[in-house]
């Protein structure tokens, strides 16, 4: 069994180093990127590689550089110092028209006037093309989006989720070498966005064109993103797969902010994920290759598929910590604030962080 699941991990990792290093070319590339706005520093040298074909994602706080870096990219701003490549061209100097690029933003930016397929076909109409052909593509556009019966509408007649189609539609009929999306589904609510998620990372896979897609969504990163660059104050802290990103942090900064961590040690640089963590009967004893320490259990919160616990241990540590409700309700172990529980988690599962920042710092 133990032999299985190490082999098991070691097929995980392979997959995901892989995946860190696309087999394919270069489409976008920032070489000693930087951008202030008077005295504030938007971006400090930035240096980033981005492959065709890839979901790219831009994660960070707000005020961290992300947006500054898909407008640099985009052409609304000029950076002020570095080269900005776009398969292989410095497209530095160049107004946003003249880049094969487009984006799509969270106001959909649709005109009110205009049926959907005039809305999609706007593009190519503003380029010559005739108006049959570019109907054409538009409505082939639509399809695309599954909105094919719906070009005679106009947007005031679609939900927020038919709207970002449309603004989706429209961005992609021009076939440009990369795709912005500025945080494009932050106006949906919850149950709609996780659906556009997976229409998102239909499209893209259908279509092959590079997305880079900017969010302060750690969910919405890990879900459907190739690779991830977590902004912090104007720097990128890491570049890497999700699982990296949750498995592998290089930093206390990106431990704290993908995901929930408790961060132990004398140094506070190993991460424990809560859900790696067991509640245990004081005299229980733990599973073979964990460590375990008792600790007072201070809050229980029932979520419905989990229950959030935060337990103290004997040094004064606090432990969030996540369970799943599998088992049977009769079966659970019941677990009342004040009590002594045991805390065990399995030693492989305590990761030392590369390098010890505190939240909000930079390497």
């Amino acid at each position: 069994m133990f032999g299985g699941d190490t082999l098991d991990r070691q097929i995980v990792r392979e997959t995901e180093d892989a995946r860190a290093k696309p087999a394919r070319p270069p489409i976008v590339v920032l070489e000693g990127v930087s951008k202030a706005y008077g005295a504030a520093v938007a971006l400090a040298r930035l240096d980033l590689t981005i492959y065709a074909g890839e979901f790219f994602t831009f994660l960070g706080p707000s005020g961290s550089g992300k947006t500054t870096t898909l407008r640099l990219i985009a052409g609304f701003e000029r950076p002020d110092t570095g080269r900005i490549l776009l398969d292989g061209a410095d497209v530095a100097a160049l107004p946003p028209f003249a880049r094969a690029v487009n984006t799509v933003f969270q106001d959909y930016a649709l005109f009110p006037h205009l049926s959907l397929i005039e809305n999609v076909a706007y593009g190519l109409r503003a380029r010559k093309m005739p108006k049959r052909q570019a109907h054409a593509q538009a409505q082939a556009a639509l399809e695309q989006v599954r909105l094919a019966d719906f070009g005679a509408r106009k947007p005031a007649q679609l939900s927020g989720g038919q709207r970002q189609r449309v603004a989706l539609a429209r961005a992609m009929v021009n076939q440009p070498r990369v795709l912005l999306l500025d945080e494009p589904l932050g106006a949906l609510d919850l149950k709609l966005r996780h659906q556009m998620q997976a229409e998102l990372k239909r499209l893209q896979h259908e279509s092959g064109i590079t997305f880079i897609y900017v969010t302060h969504d750690q969910d919405e990163a890990l879900a459907m993103s190739d690779r991830i660059a977590v902004f912090s104050q104007g720097r990128i802290e890491q570049v890497g797969t999700a699982f990296d990103m949750y498995e592998r942090p290089t930093s206390a900064f990106v431990a704290d902010f993908v995901g929930s961590s408790n961060l132990i040690g004398a140094q506070r640089n190993v991460l424990l994920r809560p859900e790696k963590i067991l509640l245990l009967a004081p005299d229980a004893q733990p599973p073979a290759g964990y460590d375990a320490q008792p600790a007072q259990l201070r809050e229980a919160t029932y979520l419905g598929a989990v229950t959030r616990y935060q337990v103290v241990l004997a040094d004064g540590s606090a432990l969030a910590v996540m369970e799943a409700n599998t088992i049977p309700v009769g079966e659970r172990l019941r677990l009342v604030p004040g009590e002594t529980v045991l805390a065990a988690w399995p030693r492989v599962a305590a990761a030392k962080l590369q390098s010890i920042n505190n939240p909000g710092e930079v390497s």
